[in-house]
């Protein structure tokens, strides 16, 4: 990795736990160059400003997650332990990395210029994972034929994201995590199933 590449790393990492800790919209960019040990304008050479290092930072860390996530895809077991193994791996990473989720989960949602003027390119990739699994489900035969393929990747999605929010916003057991992963899973699994 070349030294450009690698402050640029060192600035993300911190610019995720500054704003876990202060929030995205408290935190200030003087905050993140203090927190990766360089001086405020060395973070403009590599940023526009905030909001431009929140939306690299969430480029950067979801090529990593869907690289995670389409190793799935690939193995060979039925579209149903896919889904299984996708919703657990959601959860794992949000239970691994308690900065990341945070920021992913409250802080992108401060950003007003992440929501309104973002193309987010790879949030589609993400949903067309879970898409992925469910038309090779209906395939296989393993799920429904009637079933509604956009209708229920953003369901599925709508379901981690938000049980990963209550959980972050609370007080939360280790131990709860894999307990929503594990009801999650067996429930879309059995609803996806042809009766």
């Amino acid at each position: 990795m070349r030294k450009k590449d690698n402050k640029k790393t060192q600035i993300i990492e911190a610019a995720i736990k500054v704003f876990a800790h202060k929030g995205f919209y408290t935190a200030k960019v003087a905050d993140v160059a203090r927190e990766a040990g360089v001086a405020d304008g060395t973070i403009y050479l590599y940023f526009k400003n905030k909001d431009d290092l929140l939306i690299s930072l969430f480029e950067t860390k979801m090529e990593e997650i869907l690289n995670r996530f389409n190793t799935i895809v690939v193995q060979p077991i039925t579209p149903a332990e896919k889904l299984d193994r996708f919703i657990h791996l959601h959860f794992e990473l949000i239970d691994a990395d308690h900065n990341l989720a945070e920021v992913f989960q409250v802080e992108l949602r401060q950003s007003s210029k992440f929501l309104k003027d973002y193309h987010n390119e790879r949030f589609i990739e993400f949903l067309n994972i879970i898409g992925q699994i469910l038309t090779e489900g209906k395939v296989a035969g393993d799920f429904r034929s009637d079933i509604n393929t956009t209708t229920f990747k953003i369901a599925i999605f709508g379901a981690l994201d938000e049980l990963a929010r209550q959980w972050i916003l609370s007080d939360h057991p280790q131990h709860q995590l894999k307990e929503y992963a594990s009801e999650l899973a067996k429930t879309f699994i059995k609803g996806l199933s042809p009766e």
